[in-house]
């Protein structure tokens, strides 16, 4: 029965390939209508399910499009260099940061920064990403923030928050603050890569461990107000009550008594005993006539 069957699937296959002229033969057209039984009993015994790995169905050759036709080779390389991912380039001022410092999101950020800090040294480094002091700069700053771990350095992008910058007055770059605990601000000062010492001054001067009395203060309430009627900003700040004076207390029912000082000025009396000058000398005149 097997064998029957593997002879109809061949004949099929004849039958196809004379109709479908895109698949190809086993058989030379030489020999398509003169082959001798010979040959015919040959492709029958290969298409036996005995001696083949096709089970007896035919056998189709197909053409393999998964290779690339001659003028597709440039599509391909296209299309499997638009698949790669490429990785973000990195800014300069994304460089070389360390733990201990970050870029500032917004107002409300450097205020909680602030507040939140202690009394650890914080230092706000203003700079613009077209600065080339500022560039020239970055590199140093890092490298003083890693030798100082326990100093917090926030950096503040010009070009994002100029409203902000116009707020608290920085108007030159880079430009740099230094705030401690209840201290608020300590000093602030531009320096560039050839003064660079004046920013190591002052680290080292403000770096100590200080502890401050009261709370945390960060920026002037005169800073914090600017920035809160600054219309660009999202930020909202309630100034702090102002202390009122103590009432004067009225003293009622004591008698009105001079100060000591006005009775001291007083002229004392002369005492009627005393005799004048001349009444002296008449005295002595007389005396000496004896």
């Amino acid at each position: 029965m097997a064998e029957l069957l593997s002879k109809a699937n061949l004949f099929s296959y004849f039958n196809q390939d004379q109709h479908n002229k895109s698949s190809i033969s086993v058989f030379p057209k030489s020999c398509a209508g003169s082959c001798s039984m010979k040959l015919r009993s040959q492709a029958l015994r290969l298409s036996s399910p005995l001696t083949s790995d096709f089970h007896g169905h035919g056998v189709v050759f197909q053409e393999n499009k998964a290779i690339p036709k001659r003028g597709s080779s440039s599509k391909f390389s296209i299309s499997a260099q638009t698949g790669l991912r490429i990785g973000k380039a990195q800014r300069w001022w994304e460089k070389g940061l360390q733990p201990n410092m970050r870029e500032v999101a917004s107002a409300q950020d450097l205020v909680e920064s602030l507040w939140h800090a202690g009394d650890k040294l914080v230092v706000v480094d203003f700079f613009s990403p077209g600065c080339g002091g500022c560039k020239a700069l970055h590199p140093k700053i890092c490298q003083l923030a890693e030798m100082n771990p326990d100093v917090q350095f926030l950096q503040v992008n010009y070009e994002e928050h100029k409203s902000m910058c116009y707020s608290l007055n920085v108007h030159v770059l880079p430009f740099f603050r230094f705030y401690r605990g209840a201290h608020g601000r300590l000093c602030s000062f531009s320096c560039t890569n050839a003064t660079i010492k004046k920013f190591k001054d002052a680290l080292a001067k403000h770096t100590p461990d200080r502890c401050g009395l009261g709370p945390t203060k960060g920026l002037e309430e005169k800073e914090l107000l600017a920035l809160a009627a600054n219309k660009d900003l999202s930020f909202n700040y309630t100034p702090k009550p102002q202390p009122m004076p103590a009432p004067a207390v009225e003293e009622v029912g004591l008698a009105e008594v001079p100060p000591p000082h006005s009775i001291l000025n007083l002229p004392l009396p002369l005492p009627s005993t005393l005799k004048s000058t001349q009444e002296i000398e008449d005295k002595t005149l007389v005396s000496a006539g004896r």
